[in-house]
């Protein structure tokens, strides 16, 4: 299966020879969140270290009407990255051979034969898990260039902000495992076990706990009171002198104490599932500034994700293209980021009719709360809360054109054996939209008039799986 991959890995490398010896103009079409912002910004900075006149553009779908903007934005080739796996025929039909699509999102048969498909799911490989676009667009540069290796670190945060790192304790598998040994072994990233909060090296530790929502902590998630007098019942000492220690500075021991009373606040089931989930592997960039929110390479992909969700694609881009200028405006993304998500959490969990609940899902409604950019995070952070362990959550907004944007998140501990690819994509199409995504995270998009024929569908086939 290897072999197969090499061979579409150099049909790549001829498509870009031939632009450059033609002097060819290329255009990148690319995902807005962190995984399709680095894929990217990877497949830009090697055509531009190998002479290629290019441009990279970060969309939130991809669609018959994307293929039309390409058309029109008059460019030679085009490079989709982190998306357009479902639309092989369309792509032919409307720019010939002069396309290419890398990815790593599930991909159906008919797809299986087009050579201007470079999937991670055609030569074997589990783009759920092993390899993200990120790592598909680093295979790619280092076909154009093996100089490229060392955008290593870059395929590294594309994984994170995906959540590939599924390993033991947070390990990669797989081709990402293979790319971060080289990252490592080069000094673009370190690695070593700690407290996987939020903010390690920019927050103080009450803050970061109760910024930290992966896993979502009832009670102690965004109440930074509630962590600070938490954290008071300790006798870890939370300041030095008349400044805040942020959770990279604490002892093993300290680490110790904090993660006892937060097993004794939670007191439920779930109490070990939360601590196994709060320590981990963290990976850092040695030549990023300490306390600075690029050093830790997981602030690194959630600062991508929050430009990419509140319309800052350019911002995240030239982040990962190595300016470093924009620095404070990505900072100030980012708090904003985050705000909007507690602002809209805050309003669904009030408002209790928006949250319905049938045998195998939770249905939220985030009509006029949550914009169709945010679906995927909000339905990331229900999904883990220890409330919601037992079912598939999905979260509906407006979308454009009379369209209803749906997303799905399958819990950690989810005992359904449901594929969300597969039923997203089928009661889709059975109702006259798309969907796809991964085996535990997929989208739709469903004309508002179909809406609860397709949920109907979701309910009837998640019944007789």
């Amino acid at each position: 299966m290897v072999s197969k991959l090499d061979q579409s890995l150099s049909y790549f490398h001829d498509k870009i020879e031939e632009c450059i010896k033609c002097n060819k103009s290329i255009l990148i079409i690319t995902h807005i969140d962190c995984d399709g912002l680095v894929s990217g910004s990877i497949i830009m900075k090697s055509l531009i270290r190998a002479g290629v006149k290019c441009t990279v553009r970060a969309v939130n779908e991809f669609s018959i009407e994307q293929i039309e903007n390409i058309k029109n934005y008059s460019r030679d080739f085009c490079i989709i990255s982190d998306m357009g796996s479902q639309f092989s025929q369309e792509l032919d039909s409307n720019l010939s051979d002069k396309w290419v699509v890398l990815d790593h999102h599930r991909i159906s048969n008919t797809e299986l034969d087009n050579e201007r498909i470079i999937n991670a799911w055609k030569y074997g490989i589990d783009g759920g898990r092993e390899i993200c676009s990120g790592g598909m667009a680093y295979l790619a540069s280092n076909i154009i260039d093996k100089k490229n290796e060392d955008l290593a670190w870059l395929s590294t945060i594309a994984a994170l902000g995906d959540r590939q790192d599924q390993g033991e304790k947070k390990l990669f598998t797989g081709i990402n495992h293979e790319i971060i040994k080289h990252a490592i072994d080069t000094n673009q990233i370190e690695m070593k076990l700690d407290l996987l909060l939020v903010g390690r090296e920019t927050k103080p530790i009450h803050v970061a706990l109760s910024s930290t929502s992966h896993p979502f902590i009832d009670g102690l998630t965004w109440n930074s009171d509630a962590c600070l007098s938490l954290l008071n019942s300790t006798d870890v000492e939370l300041k030095e002198g008349k400044k805040w220690r942020v959770p990279s500075e604490l002892t093993s021991d300290e680490k110790k104490k904090i993660i006892e009373a937060i097993t004794k606040f939670t007191i439920s089931k779930n109490s070990t599932e939360i601590t196994r989930e709060l320590i981990g592997y963290v990976y850092t960039l040695p030549n990023e500034n300490k306390r600075s929110f690029l050093h830790d390479c997981r602030e690194f992909s959630t600062m991508l994700n929050s430009c990419g969700r509140i319309n800052k694609s350019s911002i995240g881009i030239s982040l990962c293209m190595g300016d470093r200028n924009s620095i404070v405006e990505c900072e100030n993304t980012l708090i904003q980021y985050r705000k909007i998500i507690r602002e809209q959490m805050n309003i669904l969990t009030n408002e209790r009719w928006r949250i319905n609940s049938n045998n195998n899902f939770i249905v939220v409604n985030g009509t006029d709360v949550v914009p169709e950019t945010m679906t995927g995070t909000i339905c990331s952070l229900i999904a883990s809360s220890q409330k919601n362990e037992k079912k598939i959550v999905i979260v509906m907004t407006n979308g454009t054109n009379n369209a209803i944007k749906i997303s799905s998140r399958k819990p950690i501990d989810c005992k359904q054996t449901i594929n969300l690819n597969e039923i997203m994509r089928d009661c889709a199409k059975k109702n006259d939209g798309v969907g796809g995504g991964h085996d535990n995270a997929a989208g739709a998009k469903i004309s508002k008039y179909k809406i609860n024929e397709f949920l109907e569908c979701l309910e009837h086939n998640a019944a007789i799986m």
